[in-house]
C-alpha cells in the first residue's frame, strides 16, 4: 500500500481533512497516517473525534501564548523526526496554517511529495490575513500536487507561474465535511445552547485572527453590543477561541451582558447547528464564509480583504471590517428589513465552493 502522511494542526484543518481522510481510508491502495502537532490541542481531538477518527501521532507542541517562531521550529522539527522515523510517499497539508507552512517544508527537505489541499486563496496582501497570506504562497511554491477549490483559485495558481499539470479544481472539502456533519446531530449538545432552541433570533459571532486582536477586536464587541441594544429580542452566541488574547478583550467587553452567550468553541456538529440556526453571523473566520454560503447564510465578514472572493460574488458575504459604524448599519439592514435580506441571500447562485465530492477528486487524483 501507498503511505500517506495527513499532517493537521488547527481545529480548522481537521474538519477539512477529515473527509479526505476518510475517503483516502475507504480505498485498499492507501495507508494513511494522521500527524498532528498540536499547533491547537484540544480543538483539533475534539473536530477528529465527531468524524470517528484520531491522531496516529500527536506531536502535542502547543503551549499558552505560544510565539510563531515557536510554532514554526516545532512543527519543523517534530514534523520532521516523524518522517524520518517512517517515510510516508507523500504528505497531505491544508489551507494556510503554520503547521501547513512548517510541515511542508520538513518534507520538501527530504524530497517527499507534497499535496495541498485548498491551494491558491490569495489576498494579495502579505500582511492580511498575517502569516496566512505567506504561509499558503510558500506552500504553492513547495507542493507538487495543488489542489485548488475553485476555478478562481487555479487562476491565482497559473498567474503565480505554477505548472497547471499540478493543478486539479476539486471544490472545497468543508462541503464534504458539511455534508457529513449534517446527519450527526439535529439539535445542540452544549447545554447552554438549549436556551438558542425557542426560535427567538440569535446572531453568531467568531473572531480570531491576529489582525483583529487589541482595539478592533474591542471595536466588534462594541458593534454587537450596539446592535443587541437596539433589538430586546436579540441574543448573541459567542464561542471564543481558546487564545487569551481573544478571550480576555471579549470578556471584559461582553461578559457582563445576560443576552450573550460566551463559550468555549463548540463542537464541529454544534457549530453547524448554530450557523443553520441563527439570523445573521459576524466573522473573520475564512472557513466560515464557506461553511456559510453552502448554508445560504448572511456574514458580514470582519476584515478589510478576503481571499474568498467567491462568497462576496455569491452574495452571502459582505466586507465590513472592523468599522463598529459600519458592522452596525449593515446589520441593521439585513436585520430589520427582510426583503433585505431575502435579496442578499436570492443573489447566491448554488454554491460556489463545490457539490460535497471534493474529497474523492482528490483520492482520484492520488490514486
Amino acid at each position: 500500500m501507498i503511505r500517506i502522511d495527513v499532517v493537521i494542526g488547527t481545529r480548522p484543518e481537521a474538519i477539512k481533512m477529515a473527509p479526505v481522510i476518510l475517503e483516502l481510508r475507504g480505498r485498499s491502495a492507501f495507508s494513511v497516517r494522521v500527524v498532528a502537532t498540536g499547533q491547537h490541542t484540544d480543538m483539533l481531538s475534539q473536530a477528529l473525534s465527531y468524524f470517528g477518527l484520531f491522531a496516529d501521532v500527536n506531536l502535542g507542541i502547543m503551549k499558552n501564548r505560544q510565539s510563531l517562531d515557536y510554532i514554526t521550529s516545532s512543527v519543523l522539527e517534530g514534523v520532521g523526526g516523524s518522517f524520518d522515523a517512517d517515510r510516508p510517499a507523500a504528505a497531505l497539508v491544508h489551507g494556510d496554517t503554520t503547521t501547513t507552512f512548517a510541515a511542508s517544508l520538513a518534507a520538501f527537505y527530504r524530497d517527499i511529495p507534497v499535496g495541498h489541499v485548498e491551494a491558491g486563496l490569495r489576498s494579495f496582501d502579505m500582511r492580511r490575513p498575517f502569516p496566512e497570506e505567506m504561509n499558503r504562497v510558500m506552500t504553492d511554491r513547495i507542493a507538487s500536487y495543488l489542489f485548488a477549490p475553485t476555478e478562481g483559485a487555479r487562476r491565482n495558481l497559473l498567474r503565480d507561474g505554477l505548472d497547471a499539470k499540478k493543478i486539479l479544481v476539486t471544490g472545497n472539502t468543508v462541503v464534504d465535511a458539511l455534508r457529513i456533519a449534517a446527519g450527526i446531530n439535529a439539535s445542540p449538545l452544549e447545554p447552554r445552547l438549549l436556551s438558542l432552541t425557542d426560535g427567538a433570533p440569535f446572531i453568531l459571532l467568531t473572531a480570531h485572527r491576529r489582525e483583529s486582536w487589541g482595539e478592533p477586536m474591542r471595536r466588534i464587541c462594541s458593534a454587537l453590543l450596539e446592535i443587541l441594544a437596539a433589538r430586546n429580542e436579540m441574543r448573541a452566541l459567542v464561542p471564543m477561541h481558546k487564545n487569551p488574547v481573544v478571550r480576555d478583550v471579549m470578556t471584559a467587553s461582553l461578559g457582563a451582558n445576560s443576552r450573550i452567550i460566551l463559550c468555549d468553541p463548540l463542537d464541529y456538529p454544534d457549530f453547524v447547528w448554530a450557523m443553520n440556526n441563527c439570523s445573521l453571523i459576524l466573522s473573520d473566520s475564512g472557513g466560515v464564509q464557506e461553511e456559510a454560503s453552502s448554508l445560504r447564510k448572511p456574514v458580514l465578514i470582519l476584515r478589510d480583504v478576503t481571499e474568498r472572493p467567491e462568497a462576496v460574488e455569491a452574495g452571502s458575504c459582505i466586507l465590513v471590517g472592523t468599522d463598529k459604524d459600519k458592522i452596525t448599519s449593515e446589520a441593521d439592514a439585513l436585520l430589520s428589513d427582510a426583503s433585505a435580506r431575502e435579496r442578499l441571500l436570492a443573489r447566491c447562485a448554488g454554491n460556489p465552493f463545490g457539490d460535497g465530492f471534493a474529497s474523492r477528486r482528490i483520492a482520484d487524483a492520488l490514486s
